[in-house]
């Protein structure tokens, strides 16, 4: 895709995450994104700590990530992949899911673990409303996630 601009960045920090996403702690599940190649391909990073609350109920004893949240990583990066290059900042982006596919877990997510997820546009363009992505989400090289899904960007004011 033809968006990319000297300008536009290719990388994401927590700050222009948060810039980007209207989701905060506990629901903000990517730490950075890295390899932004317009709207077309992100790689987002996610540090799985104790820390989560999800894993006092998931499972006491035995934590693991639950496999929503991992689909909703995903999903955060690619809304973080096309709010940074479309230069949406400051609130101006909210992103809704629309259907979830061919989604299959693989292997547990646990503490200590660092999630990588990689990000692909199948459908969508600048200015569009209804974008699909393809997103994989490993850890060490061994795959934890996949699935395609569909969601709306709304492009506030």
């Amino acid at each position: 895709m033809s968006d990319i601009t000297q300008d536009t960045p290719t990388e994401a920090d927590i700050q222009l995450i948060q810039a980007i996403l209207p989701h905060r702690y506990p629901f903000l599940l990517v730490d950075k994104v890295v390899d932004i190649e317009g709207t077309s391909k992100a790689v987002g990073i996610k540090n799985v700590t104790m820390n989560e609350p999800h894993f006092q109920g998931h499972f006491p004893g035995n934590p693991i990530m639950p496999g929503v949240t991992i689909v909703e990583a995903m999903a955060q990066t690619a809304a973080v992949m096309v709010g940074t290059t479309m230069g949406l900042v400051e609130g101006n982006l909210l992103v809704y899911f629309m259907g979830i596919d061919n989604c299959k877990f693989r292997r547990k997510v646990v503490p200590g673990d660092v999630l990588k997820m990689n990000l692909e546009t199948t459908r969508g363009k600048p200015g569009g409303k209804v974008w699909k992505f393809r997103g994989v989400a490993t850890v060490d090289g061994e795959m934890a996630a996949e699935a395609d899904f569909t969601a709306m960007m709304d492009m506030q004011g």
